[in-house]
């Protein structure tokens, strides 16, 4: 049963004082292949309507239809804000996918209209920002705006990943937007690594196959 997402922590919130809420959540830490997206969402919960209400959810708990369609009435909804934000797997690379899931995150709270006055975040860890925040493991299944946020970093990623499928057909990133299946391992020991998959993911430096893959293309990387 899908468990539904209420306004109870950011009415916490509020009865502290604070007016403008962004609920935090990132997609993307698990691929192979592929930048980590983050968005940040400050919803009118007054102004919000009961289609949009009963849409949203965490992301991972809905199909690709039900997202777009949760996406579509956020952007129609009154009052509510979206800031987007993402990592290049050179900075995954470097920092490390946790280091650049919050670095994501800091650069969608940047890209909202003004600053929050509070924080909402999946997980474990908040980005470093100059507002409070409350980091909530499974916080997409417990607050609105971070399934809101869920469903924005999920369904932008996802049609980027699409795009890099044009370029890159055999892959599977349409289908897989990089996670890895059975279909897309096997598409690595067969042709090796493109330009956006990440080094060292899942034991990706060292995948069956690679240096064959390598070898039957001359070696190119």
């Amino acid at each position: 049963m899908r468990i539904l997402p209420d306004e109870t922590w950011e009415r916490r919130l509020a009865a502290e004082g604070a007016r403008r809420i962004a609920g935090v959540d990132e997609a993307g830490r698990g691929p192979l292949a592929g930048p980590v997206f983050a968005a940040a969402v400050v919803l009118s919960l007054a102004a919000l309507p009961p289609a949009l209400r009963g849409a949203l959810a965490d992301s991972k708990t809905l199909s690709r239809r039900q997202r777009e369609k949760a996406f579509a009435l956020l952007r129609e909804a009154p009052g509510v804000e979206i800031g987007l934000g993402a990592a290049s797997v050179g900075e995954i690379t470097r920092l490390n996918i946790h280091h650049a899931s919050l670095l994501a995150m800091r650069r969608a709270l940047a890209r909202l209209p003004a600053p929050p006055d509070a924080l909402l975040v999946d997980g474990r860890f908040a980005p470093p920002f100059p507002a409070p925040a409350v980091a909530l493991v499974g916080g997409d299944r417990l607050s609105l705006s971070i399934a809101a946020a869920s469903i924005v970093a999920k369904v932008m990623r996802d049609r980027l990943m699409e795009r890099l499928d044009e370029r890159f057909p055999a892959y599977g990133w349409r289908q897989n937007a990089g996670y890895p299946t059975a279909a897309h391992r096997a598409a690595l020991r067969r042709l090796g690594p493109s330009p956006h998959h990440r080094p060292g993911f899942a034991g990706l430096g060292a995948a069956e196959g690679w240096a064959e893959g390598r070898a039957e293309r001359g070696g190119a990387g």
